[in-house]
């Protein structure tokens, strides 16, 4: 009898002690459609971050140049345009005006190195988190005064555009990085 004593009070008490936290643990918190939205944004910067930081310095002038290619934007433009809609896209989630090259997606002029266009891309994402985080389950989708349009109207539809167009760029960028033999970041 000691015997089985001495087997079943150390499972009764393992038993007993998984159950305790299972009492203590609270259901998750009701998550926010901003919340949501600046998942997203995360999401989008590290995979835009690592790919535009993988090409090196001496290629962020490389366009392709076989087949139809007259015309596009190098790598460095690339970055530099989504980054400048990323700020164009978070001024207006918060209500502000663009800046000229916002407003025409091409950046800054001064921006023309490596470390000052990853800088650049870096602060797009900061611009875009701080405008996720002025998005409420009551404005997100409320008309934005000045806005016109059906999905730019409101924060919500400027949020995924956000999204889908730094998406956009970044499978141009992935077929800039393997014209080079770099395998992007997000690949490996």
């Amino acid at each position: 009898m000691k015997t089985i004593a001495l087997v079943f009070a150390p499972i009764l008490l393992l038993a007993s002690s998984s159950l305790a936290p299972a009492q203590t643990t609270k259901p998750p918190e009701h998550t926010t459609a901003s919340q949501v939205a600046d998942y997203w944004i995360t999401n989008t910067e590290e995979h835009l971050v690592s790919a535009a930081d993988a090409m090196p310095a001496d290629k962020y002038d490389f366009a392709p140049t076989n087949g139809a290619f007259q015309g596009v934007r190098t790598f460095a433009e690339q970055v530099k345009h989504l980054a400048a809609n990323n700020y164009r896209m978070a001024a207006k989630i918060m209500g502000e005006k663009p800046t000229p090259d916002q407003e025409n997606e091409t950046g800054p002029e001064s921006v023309k190195t490596k470390a000052e266009i990853m800088e650049y891309l870096r602060g797009s994402f900061t611009a875009l988190h701080k405008a996720m985080a002025t998005m409420n389950d009551k404005n997100i989708a409320e008309p934005i005064p000045g806005r016109s349009g059906t999905w730019q109207k409101a924060r919500l539809g400027l949020a995924i555009d956000a999204v889908a167009h730094s998406f956009d760029h970044y499978g141009q960028m992935v077929e800039y990085l393997r014209m080079n033999g770099i395998i992007p970041p997000g690949s490996k």
